[in-house]
């Protein structure tokens, strides 16, 4: 992280200065306990919250995404007033709002000649930027805060990686564990063991009970936001109703608490699990409520280590909870500001194709990748496994550019910032990093869905063959991606041994291979 675009106290006064501050709050940061408001006082300072077009359209935001933020955004608003702050809150169609941060501050400035800005630090770098700007173009003092709403303290992180060849998440995790004294017995794991994700692979039957999460009636807040963005946003991807994401604070302890009563148990087992017709299974679909702020990360980690020390929840489903929370969100937090902004551009594999139109409108006669999109066009969610797997695997072995699929995903999920979405795009997904992130490319043929979901048995492509016009299009994909990059692969451990697969097919076999992969790829 540059230091010029670090959390500083430049222009800071001694905690007693009795100075009006102005307390920018951004959209993803809609808690009470955030640092800005830690370091204010009601009785003086004045809080500035504003909806942005600017930040509806540098990626074209899926219209549920952005409905869910503007309205938790107002609800937030009346949750800060009713503890007795003075808030400034300016609708995306108030007269005069400039669209962007940096307007509507100066303009907050104006109006209200504050001593001093405090903000906390953005998740986002292009935000990073702009906050850095704004002593400078206001002309006063700013002093920007660390998040600690996130566990890993960024500079914690930067000692952790310092001088590591490899810096893999499973030996952050390890420390997290340790710093948080979740699901530990002393300084041993609970359990035996650190991770018990190989518990974690059953694919799910379709007769499986399937807990839906709950659904909250839009409010009169939530249906002039529905449409404002209706009106505003009619073109972005996506459907806007119905609408049942929790918008307030309670709502979304009661999501939470949801998720542990019915779906925690069987979490674990069936967390890569795919169905068609079943966008949720067992998952908690709180990720869009952290990230924004609703909900506290290490609070529902503890709230699910005391579901297991009850008994309510067996280990494994604990773990990979837990494991989901505290290492890899933290993690890729911390990749992201280590590496940027270099990071976004990462493109080993020089892959330029670009994304394929169906992405957007889900018509495709691959039924893992259709069933993906339309309920990503329908809900702006779909799980790890679908992203990584199906949607993230395609691009993948079709040689898609990276940054346009990070785009994508950007877009498209509630839940996506970039300090999150990047890395598991750039790092996890595409391998566009040559392996900081990803111990392998994440490259699969049709079997491994065909293994984990029910998608196979409706679609018109035959997953058991490997070319030719009826064979499922990532099995030849799978073998050409293995052929065009083996000079970057065939060194990698977990990828050498399909080099070796692939130099024992036939050479009228590999032909075969190559003409039906470039069939698939002309008709993108």
């Amino acid at each position: 992280m540059s230091s010029a675009l670090a959390p500083s106290t430049t222009g800071a006064q001694s905690p007693g200065a009795a100075q009006r501050q102005l307390v920018v709050i951004l959209g993803d940061q809609l808690s009470p306990a955030l640092s800005s408001l830690q370091a204010a006082d009601k009785a003086r300072d004045r809080v500035l919250i504003a909806e942005l077009a600017d930040e509806t359209t540098y990626v074209r935001h899926h219209k549920k995404k952005i409905a869910f933020l503007f309205s938790a955004m107002r609800h937030f608003a009346e949750e800060l007033r009713a503890a007795g702050w003075t808030v400034d809150y300016v609708p995306l169609d108030a007269p005069g709002n400039s669209g962007n941060f940096t307007g509507e501050v100066a303009r907050a400035v104006a109006a209200h000649q504050p001593e001093r800005i405090v903000v906390t630090e953005a998740g986002e770098w292009r935000v990073a930027q702009m906050l850095a700007g704004w002593q400078d173009a206001m002309g006063l003092p700013v002093e920007i805060l660390p998040d600690t709403r996130f566990i890993c303290p960024l500079p914690v992180f930067r000692a952790w990686a310092d001088g590591r060849k490899q810096l893999r998440m499973e030996y952050f995790y390890r420390d997290m564990r340790r710093r948080t004294g979740l699901l530990m017995d002393g300084d041993q794991p609970t359990g035996g063991q650190w991770n018990f994700d190989a518990e974690n692979r059953k694919s799910a039957a379709p007769d499986l009970f399937m807990p839906r999460p709950p659904v909250f009636a839009p409010d009169s807040v939530t249906q002039d936001v529905l449409a404002l963005v209706a009106q505003r946003c009619a073109d972005h991807f996506g459907d806007l109703e119905p609408f049942g994401f929790a918008v307030t604070r309670r709502d979304a302890e009661a999501a939470f608490a949801a998720f542990v009563a019915r779906a925690l148990p069987r979490f674990g087992d069936y967390q890569d699990a795919m169905l068609i017709g079943e966008p949720f299974l067992y998952h908690a679909v709180i990720a869009q409520y952290l990230n924004c702020g609703l909900l506290d990360p290490l609070a529902v980690c503890r709230e699910v280590e005391r579901a297991f020390r009850a008994g309510h929840v067996p280990i494994n489903a604990a773990e990979g909870f837990i494991r989901q929370i505290i290492g890899w969100r933290e993690y890729v937090r911390g990749i992201y500001w280590l590496k940027m902004p270099g990071y976004a551009r990462s493109n080993v594999l020089e892959h330029t194709r670009p994304l394929p139109e169906f992405y957007w409108t889900g018509e495709t006669e691959m039924a893992c990748v259709r069933a993906s999109i339309t309920q990503t066009r329908q809900h702006a969610y779909a799980h790890h496994i679908q992203r990584l797997m199906v949607t993230g695997t395609f691009a993948l072995l079709a040689g898609v550019d990276p940054h346009a699929l990070h785009e994508w995903y950007l877009s498209v999920y509630a839940d996506a910032y970039e300090w999150v979405e990047l890395p598991n795009t750039v790092g996890m997904s595409q391998f566009a990093d040559g392996g900081l992130l990803a111990s392998k490319p994440y490259a699969a043929s049709g079997a491994y869905i065909n293994r984990m979901s029910n998608y196979c048995a409706t679609c018109r492509f035959d997953v058991k063959q490997r070319t030719g016009p009826q064979a499922c299009p990532f099995n030849a994909l799978y073998w050409d991606f293995i052929a065009r990059h083996r000079g970057k692969i065939g060194g990698n451990p977990r990828m050498a041994q399909m080099v070796r697969t692939y130099d024992k097919f036939a050479e009228d076999e590999q032909g075969r291979i190559a003409q039906s992969a470039a069939a698939i790829l002309a008709k993108l």
